[in-house]
């Protein structure tokens, strides 16, 4: 069993993927071309915005939109404290300084209550400039976008949607990557749509800053590659990657998120009343990057994963160290106090296997051995 069989969707849809990928290698065009403008229009396409700008990463993606903003020292920006270390990496990169906010309980996002009070205490200490607020659709769902937006406009701050895990979820049909000023997502291999190395993507309905996003990704290129108009970075995706994502982009919307739900909907009909199951809140829909239980307590969290694992149930506890006590933010003082929810779940979260290939069979085996050792502890 996998964790995400990339192997099952590859034999699905390999005479499609083998293909793709021997035509850039007849065309030599491994750069830029006809596969990467057509997987832009796509997915521009498929999440109702009027750019997208492809470039090498999701953590670059957002490393683009800090640039293109001029974040820099001085000013705050705001960001869930359970997520992957990059959401907040990409502020200090550019020597800004992450305001962490604890999250909610049921959807694991950030927590706009609290987002608003961090807010008021960085306008009220009157020592940061509060620029932007960095919403992540962890584990698939989106995050409250309809409510970040109204605080955003409130306090006139920029939202930055990272949509890495999040792509194809949805708000009463609104697309994820299609939330906040830009939208960033990743093409990482594991992802809800992934290439075969490293990808990434920005989504705006803003033309100029689509504009100054492609020249920042090509060493600030003006009107060719050797007019240098501004510093910039070399962040493009190659026509390789472009291809494997355009056979996977049809999969995706043919039978992987429908497929995906399918096995979400087998297992919360099969773990309800065991383990405390995902929350999906009315109106929305998860991409599932991962499908994520919540156990009592560390210890119990713990033991069953390394029981799964030595049944052969891969597993996975994202993430075991929340943003504010990473050693990289150090210089930063936090209050362990302020985040109770955060703490309490990289404790006691863990991620079953999930994807679209996953059959009914895996999902009785993976509930079946959760119920036998959580009867076993129970004696």
């Amino acid at each position: 069993m996998e964790f995400r069989d990339l192997k099952a969707q590859y034999d699905k849809w390999k005479n499609e993927i083998d293909s793709a990928i021997q035509k850039v290698i007849n065309t030599t065009t491994f750069i830029g071309g006809k596969e990467v403008n057509t997987l832009e229009q796509r997915l521009a396409e498929y999440v109702g915005v009027k750019n997208c700008i492809s470039c090498a990463n999701g953590t670059e993606a957002m490393t683009l939109l800090m640039m293109a903003w001029d974040i820099k020292e001085g000013d705050a920006v705001f960001v869930p404290d359970f997520t992957f270390f990059s959401s907040g990496e990409i502020v200090s990169f550019r020597g800004a300084t992450p305001i962490f906010v604890d999250v909610d309980k049921y959807t694991f996002n950030i927590d706009t209550i609290k987002l608003e009070k961090a807010i008021k205490k960085v306008i009220d200490e009157d020592k940061l400039t509060p620029r932007v607020i960095i919403p992540v659709d962890l584990f698939g769902l989106p995050a409250d976008h309809i409510e970040v937006e109204r605080i955003a406009k409130k306090y006139n701050l920029k939202v930055l949607e990272d949509a890495a895990q999040g792509f194809g979820g949805s708000i009463n049909g609104r697309k994820a990557c299609n939330f906040g000023d830009a939208a960033t997502t990743s093409f990482f291999p594991a992802k809800p749509l992934g290439c075969f190395g490293d990808g990434g993507a920005i989504f705006t309905n803003d033309d100029k800053l689509a504009e100054l996003l492609n020249s920042l990704k090509v060493h600030g290129k003006g009107v060719n590659k050797y007019d240098n108009v501004r510093i910039g970075v070399n962040s493009r995706l190659d026509a390789i990657q472009a291809s494997v994502l355009n056979v996977k982009l049809t999969a995706f919307i043919e039978h992987e998120l429908e497929d995906v739900n399918r096995v979400y909907r087998l297992y919360n009909e099969k773990l309800e009343g065991i383990v405390e199951i995902p929350v999906i809140p009315e109106g929305y829909v998860s991409s599932f990057a991962q499908y994520t239980i919540k156990l009592k307590n560390k210890e119990e969290r713990d033991g069953l994963q390394v029981n799964l694992k030595e049944k052969g149930i891969p597993c996975m506890a994202y993430y075991t160290k929340p943003m504010h006590r990473q050693s990289a933010f150090s210089e930063y003082e936090y209050d362990n106090n302020d985040f109770e929810m955060t703490n309490k779940l990289c404790e006691t979260v863990l991620s079953l296997p999930m994807h679209p290939y996953l059959f009914e069979a895996d999902v009785n085996k993976v509930v079946t051995e959760i119920k036998n050792y959580l009867l076993m502890k129970a004696r």
